[in-house]
């Protein structure tokens, strides 16, 4: 039997609610686009000098980006890859995506120069 003037201090019994870590699918919930806080700039760090154009900020599930990005490459006849910061598009496409996501309800705006 525990003493009056012991306190517990750590507790198996129960979980606490909302102190689990999210799960993917909830990080990736599906806003509007018009909504979104979709950025779009040029890097060219760490690849030998080619150019990439990187898109961040598009939240939608995974699969729903695989469709969106096979889109945007057709669009633009050109390659990317998904990454877990967004989509990234082979080049210096900046202008073109900016008018490709707007065209479909986006709201996107340029970092960089």
């Amino acid at each position: 039997m525990p003493d009056e003037n012991e306190t517990l201090v750590y507790s198996t019994d129960r979980t606490i609610p909302g102190k689990g870590k999210p799960a993917r699918e909830a990080l990736h919930a599906v806003l509007q686009p018009a909504l979104q806080k979709v950025t779009v700039r040029v890097d060219r760090k760490a690849r030998r000098g080619r150019s990439v154009t990187v898109v961040e900020g598009i939240r939608m599930p995974d699969k729903e980006r695989e469709a969106f990005l096979k889109k945007l490459k057709a669009e633009l006849g050109t390659g990317g890859t998904l990454t877990l910061a967004g989509l990234e598009i082979q080049g210096d496409h900046c202008d073109s995506l900016l008018a490709a996501l707007r065209k479909m309800g986006y709201r996107p705006k340029r970092s960089g120069s």
